[in-house]
């Protein structure tokens, strides 16, 4: 008998997943191969594309594990199944994929954009955003975007050869929601509007869940009705608690298909040939049409009056926000306080930005374990 012929082992090379990019994108989506780079210049990977690189880098950053045990809107703990930090990141990520594939566009620079857009949220969801906000008045402020953006290029240290992550210049950007006149990609753009689609869809299912909503409230905005509407139609016996989870889905289904086709002839209509087209256009080419924006507006409207202000949810935040303000105010008090970690960045990064940087580090957890620890220490 002869002997086997050898089995042939093959994998793809950066570079042929760069040609793959080249030859399958549609023109004005970002490639990786055409990155304008890291901030530190780092040889290429031999079978990773540099956005490849970035999502991984996120992944495995402190920032985004912390993500876990961080509020979405309802405090972290009081749910076994409502979304954190963690999971709405994810689930932005996967509706990210789904546009960006629909558009031609390149689907790890948008996931990974996606994936760190909340590495900066504090504790506490919005409204530990506002208390570290008002904490920060007069040093600078706080608003979570630009605290993702200070994670991944000075905070994490993972790498002895620079700070932060040293993403590339495209995920950079697009974390650098609403600070530049100049459009980024589309691939930001599609991060950025999945990003709404997911939190109103999700955070609309989880006040579902938290039982705070009515059938009669729900009613109230068009988007539950039309979506209501039409998963009536096709399961006509269909009941709580599946009903309200069909309906989201729906809801979830029409905005990605509307911001789709909206994006596609939006696209079509301006004539970009290339990203530098993108970033030249008047304005972001990503959105709803007209029709269905109106009706998501409607819905944030309801969502601040019925969920995000609801008393199950502000009072349990209020309680939560005054723990920060203690903890801000004895940290600027006694610095000691912070550890000689933290401390040693006071130098370069003044007092109240190094407070503002350590907190919202900070998971829910920890910051109500520190702010137990702080009043026995002052007690």
């Amino acid at each position: 008998m002869g002997s086997a012929a050898p089995t042939v082992v093959s994998w793809k090379t950066r570079e042929q997943m760069e040609a793959d990019e080249a030859r399958v994108l549609a023109a004005f989506a970002q490639k990786s191969g055409e990155s304008r780079g890291r901030k530190f210049p780092e040889p290429r990977h031999a079978f990773r594309t540099e956005f490849q690189r970035d999502r991984a880098r996120i992944i495995h950053s402190r920032a985004f594990r912390r993500l876990e045990y961080k509020t979405q809107v309802f405090l972290n703990g009081t749910g076994d199944h409502l979304r954190t930090r963690l999971t709405h990141s994810i689930e932005v990520a996967s509706i990210s994929r789904t546009i960006a594939r629909a558009l031609g566009l390149n689907e790890d620079l948008a996931e990974a954009i996606a994936l760190a857009h909340d590495l900066g949220h504090s504790p506490f969801g919005h409204s530990g955003e506002e208390m570290l906000a008002e904490c920060m008045q007069g040093h600078g402020g706080f608003e979570h975007n630009k605290q993702s953006l200070r994670v991944v290029e000075l905070l994490e240290n993972a790498y002895p050869d620079f700070p932060g992550l040293n993403l590339t210049h495209e995920v950079r950007e697009g974390l650098q929601k609403h600070q530049s006149a100049t459009p980024p990609s589309l691939e930001a753009q599609v991060a950025d509007i999945a990003d709404e689609i997911t939190y109103y869809s999700h955070d609309l299912d989880d006040a579902v869940d938290f039982e705070i909503l009515t059938a009669d409230q729900l009613h109230e905005t068009s988007v539950w009705r039309n979506s209501h509407a039409a998963v009536m139609q096709r399961y006509p016996d269909a009941r709580e608690p599946e009903l309200h989870k069909l309906i989201i889905r729906n809801i979830i289904d029409v905005a990605v298909g509307d911001v789709v086709e909206a994006s596609g002839n939006a696209i079509a209509r301006a004539g970009v040939q290339s990203v530098d087209d993108v970033r030249q256009h008047g304005g972001p080419l990503i959105s709803y049409a007209e029709e269905l924006g109106g009706a998501n507006r409607e819905l944030r409207r309801f969502l601040y009056t019925n969920v995000y202000y609801h008393p199950r949810v502000a009072e349990v935040n209020r309680r939560a926000c005054e723990m920060m303000r203690a903890v801000f105010e004895a940290y600027v008090e006694e610095p000691a306080l912070l550890g000689d970690a933290a401390s040693r960045r006071i130098e370069s990064e003044g007092m109240y930005r190094t407070v503002c940087d350590y907190i919202a580090g900070m998971t829910d957890r920890y910051l109500m374990e520190e702010h137990a620890r702080i009043a026995g220490v002052t007690a």
